[in-house]
């Protein structure tokens, strides 16, 4: 049995797979800069300004693309950042070792065939790409019905400063999950009930994704509220944040001399921000991003 067990687990080898350098250019403008830009944005005025550059209708998600929760209180289940991308397929490997669980002396070698497959096969490489500010987006379309995504593993991404989740689906553990207030932009009718083991596999890290109908590349801007979900081409990325942001700017100006003629109190949506010259000096960019 045991050399049975050896001859089924020898082909279950690591993926050779590659990391691709974004085809774009930034003209400098770094992934810090853009975080701050957009920090607070909302997908309309981020849509409007993809339109002004003659993008209209890009990089905008389905509408089933919508957030686990929201909380309209304190906007904490808006998400924007930076895309580190990863693409999960389903396995063409062997579900099981092809082992009576029932006898007790196979128990290990499972465990093994479970680890290396959690390791080897179907492992997170992309984890070493998250920073602060990153959105991390999945496209794991179709894989098995796998929960690639669960109530741990996205605290640990958390921690290491992803600010939300995009995925295709494939997310599971979601009372935990809200209850954690982890933000995630997912096609719930898509989610994931079992484990990676004997259903998924790692496909690329750092390559171009189509999440939501939408092509993501690794480095671009990716902005969600209760809107939806949409993908901000990084060539144009600082000049779309300026101008969603000249007009975040604007329209909190109109609808803060509402609320105090209809006597609303003040909430976070008409929260006074730096005005936009100012903000843009500060991050080297451009006084007036309608310019060319």
């Amino acid at each position: 049995m045991k050399k049975l067990i050896l001859a089924l687990l020898l082909p279950f080898v690591g993926h050779a797979f590659t990391v691709a350098s974004p085809p774009y250019d930034d003209h400098g403008v770094s992934d810090e800069v853009l975080v701050e830009l957009y920090d607070g944005a909302r997908v309309a005025d981020v849509v409007d300004g993809l339109a002004t550059l003659g993008y209209g209708g890009v990089g905008v998600m389905d509408p089933k693309m919508a957030p686990l929760w929201d909380d309209v209180a304190d906007m904490s289940h808006r998400i924007s950042g930076v895309a580190v991308t990863a693409r999960y397929g389903p396995t063409n490997r062997p579900m099981h070792p092809g082992v009576d669980l029932t006898d007790p002396a196979n128990y290990e070698e499972y465990r093994q065939w479970r680890g290396h497959w959690y390791n080897e096969i179907s492992p997170e490489p992309f984890a070493e790409h998250i920073k602060p500010g990153t959105v991390l987006v999945i496209d794991n379309q179709g894989d098995n019905d796998a929960g690639s995504t669960g109530s741990k593993n996205i605290m640990d991404w958390t921690d290491r400063g992803m600010v939300g989740l995009v995925s295709a689906g494939g997310v599971r553990d979601i009372d935990e999950i809200i209850l954690q207030r982890n933000p995630v932009y997912t096609d719930y009718y898509d989610r994931g009930r079992g484990e990676r083991i004997g259903r998924n596999e790692i496909i690329d890290v750092q390559r171009p994704v189509v999440v939501g109908g939408a092509l993501v590349y690794p480095g671009d801007v990716i902005v969600a509220d209760l809107d939806g979900v949409v993908v901000v081409p990084r060539r144009v990325a600082a000049r779309v944040g300026q101008i969603a942001y000249q007009e975040l700017v604007d329209d909190i100006a109109g609808r803060r001399e509402l609320y105090e003629e209809l006597g609303l109190p003040m909430d976070e949506t008409v929260r006074i921000r730096e005005q936009p010259e100012a903000f843009f000096e500060r991050l080297g960019l451009p006084a007036d991003p309608n310019v060319p």
